[in-house]
């Protein structure tokens, strides 16, 4: 899976554990929240004021560090990472 502006913030925080840390790093307290099942990535930028870009960005290279160490998850094949 990327991670695309459209993509659920719920979903990035299951399949990408590793970017938890990042959603904290811009203060957004998405962990546990309910609406996190229902707010994409861009949703959540918009309500918080965050810059998109930068955090598709930051989140979009932890997954990078997490596939080069080759620690993917386990529904993720190496070919969906580089599309």
């Amino acid at each position: 899976m990327l991670i695309h502006r459209t993509s659920v913030v719920e979903d990035v925080m299951r399949d990408w554990p590793a970017t938890i840390r990042t959603f904290l790093d811009f203060k957004l307290a998405c962990v546990g929240c309910p609406i996190a099942t229902f707010h994409t990535v861009a949703d959540s930028c918009h309500e918080h004021g965050i810059d998109e870009a930068a955090f598709l960005a930051a989140l979009r290279a932890v997954v990078v560090r997490v596939v080069d160490q080759g620690s993917l998850p386990s529904d993720v094949c190496s070919a969906s990472t580089t599309s």
